[in-house]
Parts: C-alpha cells; structure tokens; sequence
C-alpha cells in the first residue's frame, strides 16, 4: 500500500449536508478510517508535524479525539491520556467546566494522569469554535503540564477556533476556510 499525500487526504473526508441539523456541513471522516492507505498517511504526517514540539505524551479529547489519538501515540511511541465526560473514568479525577452554544459541559482527566512539567499535546478530529481544545488546555496547565501544541486532523478556519487556543502552535492536516 503507498502512502497518501497530505493534499490527496482532504478527498477521503465526505461532506454531509444538514447533519446533525439544517444548514450543518458536517465533515465525515469515515472514508479516511475505511481506507487503510489513507488513515496510515494521516497519522504519519500528524505525527511529523507534532513531533517537533516534543511532546512526552499525547491528551486525546472524548470520543472522536480517540480514533486519531491512539494509533498516533502508537506512532510516535508516546503515552495517551484519555479526556472523558463525567462519569467515564473509574478512578478520581480532574475536570474543567466549558461553555455550549446553549448551556456548560465538563470534562474528566484521571487525576494523576498529567505530570508536573511534562510536553503534552492535545489531540482531536476537529477544531470548530476551539472551545472543548480551550478547555482541555486550560485543565493540563491548571495540574501542572506544559503545552507542546494541539493536533487536529481537520480544521474549519472559518470558525477561529485558532484564536481561542492562545500561543500554542496548532497543527491540522486539512483546513477548510
């Protein structure tokens, strides 16, 4: 199987008109799992971008965050952390509370799961409005990590989420303005 150019990536990723509601283009990234070339390529060139800033482990956002997160840290032989929503995570944990278009959210980390001055980098499928990624970051500075950057495999530049993720260098395979 050949790898897949970065440029060729974006053509695996499905438009859906009106999903989950009228006037949403989602973006479906199912083709891109279904098709091993091109998965495989996303990962290696994700993990070529974040591996500059020298994370010591990766911080995947529930749920879709873990599809890309796991076989990323696999890749680049790095330790994942799982960010959760209430109630997922067996033992104590840390959470950040965020705002909705309507209403707040939390997310959970395993308390002892972030370590005093380690690299982390946060992964998801998409940065939207940057608010979930905002959050997550907000909660590993609070337990003492550092941020290394935020990996993304798609990214809707029309929506600014860049701009809510501070200084943090923000890595995206396909950006879609």
């Amino acid at each position: 199987m050949s790898p897949i150019a970065a440029a060729d990536i974006q053509a695996l990723i499905r438009d859906v008109p009106d999903f989950p509601k009228p006037g949403i283009l989602f973006k479906d990234i199912t083709p891109l799992l279904e098709n091993v070339a091109g998965f495989r390529s996303a990962v290696t060139i994700l993990a070529t971008r974040v591996q500059p800033h020298r994370p010591t482990a990766l911080v995947a956002i529930e749920s879709r965050g873990f599809i890309l997160g796991a076989p990323l840290a696999l890749h680049m032989g790095l330790p994942l952390i799982i960010v959760r929503k209430p109630g997922k995570l067996p033992r104590a944990t840390e959470s950040v509370s965020y705002q909705l278009e309507y209403g707040t959210d939390s997310l959970h980390v395993h308390a002892d799961a972030i370590q005093l001055g380690g690299r982390y980098a946060i992964v998801d499928d998409v940065l939207a409005t940057g608010g979930t990624a905002a959050a997550v970051a907000s909660l590993v500075e609070r337990l003492g990590g550092t941020l290394a950057c935020h990996a993304f495999l798609i990214e809707l530049g029309f929506l600014d989420g860049r701009s809510r993720l501070g200084a943090s260098p923000v890595e995206s395979l396909v950006t879609y303005n």
